[in-house]
């Protein structure tokens, strides 16, 4: 992590954070690097990569798709929700806190890390890709074979970075209601958790209880 902020794209989104901010941008989340702290990358067996936080008031929270207990439960995440119950046959809880996936291994990574109010994606190019594509990098070099989650266009392209004779890449469009029926895998439908846990069951890992409570 310090030498990302001492490299250059470290230095150049460090400068452009702090711009914008001086000229009264508000950005999210507050704790930007929160998922990074959760654990190391030998303890991750599936990791979902979305696009960039919410970009609402009061919903980021440094892990992807994930808004604190008492928070309304923004599109995607119902549709995620949604799928889960498509899949699973899991309950649709009332709480969008997704900790109990991280507490088990689940990574949840964007691909920016930060946004502004109300405009989706405009972060996208600044300096956070090099950082979390040391991430992926990172997670698929270390420990055993894991699942990756690839949801959306932003996070298709990590692709290329993972092995896939070592590790299980599910791909589908981004959960958002504006894209969770389109392309060649909709992500209505896509099945990626009991794909994982069948895949983990396989590889002889332990599988991710997907149920939420609350």
């Amino acid at each position: 992590m310090e030498r990302f902020w001492a490299n250059p794209a470290g230095l150049a989104l460090l400068a452009f954070l702090r711009q914008r901010l001086q000229e009264g941008a508000v950005v999210y989340p507050p704790q930007p690097l929160r998922a990074l702290s959760e654990g190391g990358p030998a303890s991750v067996r599936v990791v979902i990569v979305g696009q960039d936080p919410y970009h609402g008031p009061g919903q980021a929270e440094g892990l992807a798709f994930s808004v604190a207990p008492g928070v309304r439960i923004p599109p995607s995440l119902r549709n995620i929700f949604k799928e889960l119950h498509r899949d699973l046959g899991l309950p649709v809880p009332d709480s969008g806190s997704l900790m109990p996936w991280v507490e088990q291994g689940v990574l949840l990574l964007n691909t920016s890390l930060t946004v502004e109010d109300g405009q989706a994606g405009s972060h996208a190019g600044r300096g956070w890709e090099v950082l979390t594509d040391a991430v992926i990098d990172a997670c698929n070099a270390s420990g055993d074979g894991k699942v990756f989650m690839l949801w959306g266009a932003h996070a298709q392209r990590k692709l290329g970075a993972i092995d896939q004779s070592r590790h299980q890449v599910l791909c589908a469009n981004h959960p958002s209601p504006l894209s969770a029926m389109r392309g060649p895998v909709p992500f209505l439908g896509c099945g990626h958790f009991s794909a994982a846990n069948r895949w983990l069951a396989a590889s002889g890992r332990p599988v991710v209880d997907w149920k939420l409570v609350g």
